[in-house]
């Protein structure tokens, strides 16, 4: 195996464990269903086209930016949507763009999502126009917001291990842990609905 070659597969190697499989696994379905080019889909992620080129074939490892793996998350979440075949080609550009203008979890973002609810948020922040993003189920954001945590500061292999340890004596931790830290966005919107939304809303009492 020559240099070039060792290293792809190193590279590789090192993707299934951060990511849970190689980029390029990973992006082109997300070619083939928006129909867009490496150039199109970069541009929305905030990559240089040769760089996308470069992590779809292994000669780079890592998404060093966490706004572009949050947009990336993004994408996926787009195109996995159920709804995703019925939108017009029209909606799908505009979801893209307002991909391409989001960023990763932010300190101000993280305190939004704990302790505020939509009629507390500024004027300026309530008022935005009705776009898909904004009728997001209530689970989209914290979720996501547990999963960039969790892969912000450890590897997929990292994450399963972790859940390995704890798994007979705390199950339940041990499902957090792999739901968030290694699948796939919309089992942890599924898996916070069920498991924080489901029980405010069993238990009236808890709502303001």
């Amino acid at each position: 195996m020559s240099v070039a070659e060792d290293t792809v597969a190193r590279n590789r190697a090192l993707q299934i464990e951060w990511y849970g499989e190689p980029l390029g696994d990973r992006v082109r379905p997300l070619l083939d269903r928006l129909g867009l080019s490496q150039s199109g889909l970069a541009g929305v992620l905030g990559l240089s086209a040769p760089m996308l080129s470069q992590l779809m074939s292994g000669q780079r490892a890592k998404i060093s930016n966490p706004a572009v793996l949050h947009r990336l998350l993004a994408v996926e979440d787009l195109v996995a949507d159920p709804a995703f075949d019925a939108l017009a080609a029209a909606d799908v550009k505009e979801r893209l763009e307002e991909i391409k203008g989001e960023t990763a979890a932010t300190t101000s973002g993280l305190r939004m999502a704990a302790s505020e609810r939509p009629g507390d948020r500024p004027p300026d922040e309530g008022a935005r126009p009705s776009t898909p993003s904004s009728e997001r189920p209530p689970e989209a954001e914290p979720a996501r917001l547990v999963q960039a945590l969790l892969r912000e500061v450890a590897s997929a292999a990292e994450i399963d291990a972790a859940a390995d340890l704890i798994a007979d004596r705390f199950p339940d931790l041990a499902e957090v842990l792999r739901v968030y830290g290694t699948g796939r966005t919309s089992e942890a919107e599924a898996h916070f609905a069920r498991t924080v939304l489901g029980r405010l809303l069993g238990d009236r009492s808890v709502i303001p």
